[in-house]
C-alpha cells in the first residue's frame, strides 16, 4: 500500500497548523494515516482524488473518529485526538453505538466450543485457561450462550498468541499498540481470537490483563462491534477495571441480547450506565479535590472538572487509579500532605497524585480510631487551614486532627447541631474557597463555616456548565 504521508502532511500543515516542528508533524501524520486507514476506512484514492472538492477526506474521518470517542468534533488532529490514537487498543475497526458487526453475523447455535492453540510464556498455563474461562463466562452470564473448552476436533472459536504478520491480513504492530483482534462468527477463521505475543500478558493490573482483553475480543467473536460508550467492555481502547469481576455495561448487555436473546436466568441481568454530566437526576457517591481539580465519583466512573476545560471529562476510575475499586463512598484531599484518601466500606486507600501508595487498603479503625460500629464513611472533607478532617457517618460526624493524627475529643456529634439546614444524611462533600458544599441527592448546599448557615442551594451538577435545563 502506498503511503499518503505527503498528502496527509499537506492537509495537516495547510489546514490545521501543527505547532510543532517538521519531525513531530511527520510522526503525527504517520500515526493519523495508520489509525484512520485501519479503524475508519480512510482510502488513499479518496485523499488523492476527493469526490467532493469542498471536503477533505482526512478531516471528515477525523471528525468521525472524534465523534465516536466523544471528543470535540473539529476535524483537527489536536492533542486529545492524538492521545486517543496513541492508546493501546483492539485491532477491530470502530463503528457507532453497540451496533452489531456489519451483516449481523451470529452463531446458529447457543452451545459453542473453543480451543487454545498455544500458550503465552508470560503466564502459567492454568492462569491462561482461567482467564479465558472467566472471559467467556462474562458473556454466558447475560445470554443463553454456553462455552466448552475442547482439546480435540474443530472448535468454533480458536484462540492463539501470535507475532506480527500471522497470515490473517491483520498483522500485529509490536508492544503497546494493537493488543489483539477477533473475527466475526462464521466458517474458517470466523470467531477466532488472536493475541499479540509481544505484549506482556498478566493476571493483575500491570501491563495488559489477559482476562479483560479476552472478554472484549470474545465479544467480537460473538458478533459485537465496538461501542462508543466509555463504560462498555466493547469500547475499543484498553481500560483496566475490577481485577476479579468485569462489570458489563447495559450497552454490552443490550448488544449481546439483541443477537442471541435474553439470558436463561429467571432474573434478567442489568449493567451499569455511564453517567452524563448534565443528567438532571445525577447524584454522586463521593467528591474530592486533586491538585486544583475536582473529581466526582459515581459507581465505577469519575467526572473530572478542571479550571481549563468547561466540559466534564467522564471516564473509568481505573484509568486514573488502577488499584482502586469502583463504588468509592467518600474521598478527600489533605493538601498539606499532597495526598488523597478514598474510602469504601471499612477500608481506605491513599494516593499521591495518580499513584496509590503501597500497603493499602488499611482499615479505618486502626488508623483513625473509629469504633467497630462504624461500617463505612458516607462523606469526608478536609480543611486546609485548621488541619481538620470531617467524617460524616449516618446522622453523626467526627473530626480528625491531621497534625496530631488523632480524633478530637467530644466526637461524634450530630450533623444537624453544627451544620443546620443540611439534613442528617450526607452523600458527598467538598471544600471550595472556604465553603463546604454538601451533596444530598440532586441538590447541593453551600455552607458557610464561619456563619454556620447555608448560603445557597444549587443543583448537584452545577459545576459542569450545563446551562438552564
Amino acid at each position: 500500500m502506498k503511503s499518503l504521508l505527503p498528502l496527509l502532511l499537506l492537509c495537516i500543515t495547510a489546514s490545521h497548523g501543527f505547532p510543532a516542528g517538521l519531525q513531530t508533524k511527520e510522526q503525527d501524520a504517520k500515526i493519523i494515516q495508520k489509525y484512520l486507514e485501519k479503524f475508519y476506512d480512510l482510502k488513499i484514492d479518496e485523499v488523492k482524488n476527493p469526490k467532493n472538492k469542498n471536503s477533505n477526506p482526512v478531516t471528515e474521518k477525523l471528525k468521525e473518529m472524534q465523534e465516536f470517542f466523544g471528543l470535540k468534533v473539529t476535524g483537527k488532529p489536536d492533542a486529545e485526538t492524538l492521545k486517543i490514537m496513541k492508546m493501546p487498543r483492539c485491532g477491530v475497526p470502530d463503528v457507532f453505538s453497540f451496533a452489531i458487526t456489519e451483516g449481523n453475523p451470529k452463531w446458529d447455535k447457543n452451545n459453542l466450543t473453543y480451543s487454545i492453540e498455544n500458550y503465552t510464556p508470560d503466564l502459567a498455563r492454568e492462569d491462561v485457561d482461567d482467564a479465558f474461562r472467566k472471559a467467556f463466562k462474562v458473556w454466558s452470564d447475560v445470554s443463553p450462550l454456553t462455552f466448552t473448552k475442547i482439546s480435540k476436533g474443530e472448535a468454533d472459536i480458536k484462540i492463539s498468541f501470535n507475532y506480527r504478520d500471522h497470515y490473517d491480513n491483520s498483522p500485529f504492530d509490536g508492544p503497546n499498540g494493537i493488543l489483539a483482534h477477533a473475527f466475526q462468527p462464521g466458517p474458517g477463521i470466523g470467531g477466532d481470537a488472536h493475541f499479540d505475543e509481544e505484549e506482556r500478558w498478566t493476571k493483575d493490573h500491570k501491563n495488559y490483563n489477559l482476562y479483560h482483553v479476552a472478554a472484549h475480543e470474545f465479544g467480537h467473536s460473538l458478533g459485537l462491534a465496538h461501542s462508543s460508550d466509555i463504560g462498555a467492555l466493547m469500547y475499543p481502547t484498553y481500560g483496566f477495571n475490577d481485577l476479579d469481576n468485569i462489570q458489563l455495561s447495559q450497552d454490552d448487555i443490550d448488544g449481546i441480547q439483541a443477537i442471541y436473546g435474553p439470558s436463561n436466568n429467571p432474573v434478567q441481568p442489568t449493567g451499569s450506565t455511564t453517567p452524563k454530566a448534565c443528567d438532571k437526576k445525577l447524584t454522586f457517591d463521593a467528591i474530592t479535590t486533586v491538585r486544583g481539580e475536582k473529581i466526582f465519583f459515581k459507581d465505577r466512573f469519575y467526572l473530572r472538572k478542571t479550571p481549563y476545560i468547561p466540559e466534564a471529562e467522564v471516564n473509568l476510575i481505573s484509568l486514573f487509579w488502577p488499584n482502586l475499586p469502583g463504588g468509592i463512598e467518600a474521598a478527600h484531599e489533605v493538601t498539606e500532605k499532597d495526598i488523597v484518601r478514598f474510602f469504601k466500606d471499612s477500608k481506605f486507600w491513599v494516593a499521591l497524585g495518580t499513584n496509590v501508595l503501597p500497603g493499602y487498603p488499611k482499615d479505618i479503625y486502626t488508623t483513625f480510631g473509629f469504633p467497630k460500629t462504624v461500617k463505612k464513611i458516607d462523606a469526608s472533607v478536609s480543611e486546609e487551614y485548621t488541619g481538620k478532617t470531617y467524617f460524616f457517618v449516618g446522622n453523626n460526624y467526627w473530626r480528625y486532627d491531621e497534625r496530631r493524627r488523632s480524633m478530637d475529643a467530644g466526637y461524634p456529634k450530630l450533623i444537624i447541631d453544627d451544620f443546620p439546614g443540611i439534613g442528617s444524611k450526607i452523600d458527598a462533600v467538598v471544600n471550595d474557597s472556604g465553603f463546604f458544599y454538601f451533596f444530598i441527592g440532586t441538590r447541593q448546599y453551600k455552607f458557610d463555616l464561619q456563619a454556620k448557615r447555608v448560603v445557597a442551594i444549587l443543583k448537584s451538577n452545577s459545576w459542569f456548565n450545563c446551562g438552564d435545563y
